[in-house]
């Protein structure tokens, strides 16, 4: 059976709804990570790469110095599927995960210290 594609009305509003930071363009839903420079790149590339495989739904990238694009649609449906969204969703918790803000242990990257600064954070 073929999974439900979304029209373009629907992934706009399920995209405002669940996943405010992707947008929608040209048959794809986008999110463009921007970092610190190239050490910061590689680790949200890297993060990506293991979510996607791990899942078995693999993304377009773009990749430049200091940002990421990653664009999703399920190419055997021709368009955007729940497939895209659970992706999507798994990719915006991981990469914009910030230890810090949830008050347990684990302590993060200090903020005030650049020399440490590799994502820049929502």
């Amino acid at each position: 059976m073929q999974p439900k594609v979304y029209s373009e009305a629907e992934i706009k509003e399920r995209l405002a709804r669940e996943l405010p930071h992707w947008y929608y363009e040209d048959g794809w839903i986008r999110r463009k990570y921007r970092t610190h420079g190239w050490k910061g790149t590689l680790m949200v590339v890297n993060a990506v790469g293991h979510l996607a495989e791990a899942a078995w739904h693999h993304p377009d990238l773009t990749v430049s110095y200091a940002f990421v694009i990653v664009k999703l649609k399920t190419h055997a449906a021709h368009g955007v599927t729940d497939k895209d969204f659970a992706l999507a969703k798994k990719i915006e918790e991981v990469v914009q995960w910030q230890p810090a803000k949830e008050g347990g242990p684990l302590e993060g990257t200090p903020p005030d210290d650049p020399r440490v600064w590799y994502l820049k954070y929502d």
